[in-house]
């Protein structure tokens, strides 16, 4: 009897420990300390679709985050947020990004390039691509050009069956920024196609991206400079206060 009964709190431990192992503290791939720009994105859980975005900015490495500007409203994905992989996060209790779940990835990403319907404006500091009837996002998990913005008559290795016609899209991709989730290197199934860009309107999620008003969007890639290696910093709301000393992100208030 004793030794049924040690056997079977053997085989709870283990169990009980294997379930701890799979909760681990997130890692970000990015690398946010070398980073003098954040947009930080925060939701109320898991599920929302409505956010809101602050502009965080420093003069160096070493010195405070400071807050630029107001806070603005923006939406998520219609499913609300999921990790990236690019945050190295495993946890059964929480969502995890992967293609066509309609969630916007969390975690840490760089601002990489911006695009639009019509020429580079002005205010846009970003390397950009004006859209064409060609251009197109390929979503496609098969492909070699999987999460990549390819002009599909230039790119040579026509290898997809799914894409995202931008310019189809309308308004919406008047301007927007590719977030860089999944892209060093795109893994298959991971989440493809995630941007910044201008909303349907206040209440409508989105296939995975997030989405504010047009002047919103202006005024981000306004300011936004690769030389300041700006990022997206994206989570639910009590999970980026868990993280923040560990991430030494932005204080929120």
């Amino acid at each position: 009897m004793l030794k049924s009964t040690l056997l079977i709190l053997l085989f709870l431990s283990a169990n009980v420990f294997a379930q701890v192992k799979t909760v681990q503290t997130p890692t970000p791939k990015v690398p946010y300390s070398k980073s003098l720009q954040a947009i930080v994105v925060t939701t109320k859980d898991w599920n929302a679709v409505q956010g809101k975005a602050h502009i965080f900015e420093r003069e160096n490495t070493k010195t405070e985050w400071k807050k630029v500007g107001e806070t603005f409203a923006v939406v998520v994905g219609k499913n609300g947020l999921a990790w990236s992989d690019d945050a190295r996060m495993k946890a059964e209790t929480e969502p995890h990004k992967i293609e066509g779940d309609g969630k916007a990835p969390a975690g840490i990403f760089n601002l990489t390039s911006a695009f639009g319907s019509s020429k580079k404006p002005n205010f846009v500091n970003l390397p950009y691509t004006t859209l064409e009837e060609s251009t197109e996002c390929v979503d496609d998990v098969s492909s070699a050009n999987y999460n990549k913005i390819v002009d599909k008559f230039k790119i040579g290795n026509f290898d997809w069956d799914s894409s995202e016609k931008m310019l189809a899209v309308g308004s919406q991709y008047d301007l927007g920024v590719f977030v860089a989730h999944n892209s060093n290197p795109p893994q298959a199934g991971k989440g493809s196609c995630i941007f910044l860009h201008i909303w349907k309107d206040k209440n409508s999620g989105t296939a995975g991206c997030t989405a504010m008003k047009r002047e919103n969007i202006e005024m981000v890639l306004s300011r936004l400079d690769t030389k300041k290696n700006p990022v997206l910093i994206q989570l639910p709301e009590k999970t980026y206060q868990n993280y923040q000393k560990l991430w030494k992100l932005p204080k929120l208030k």
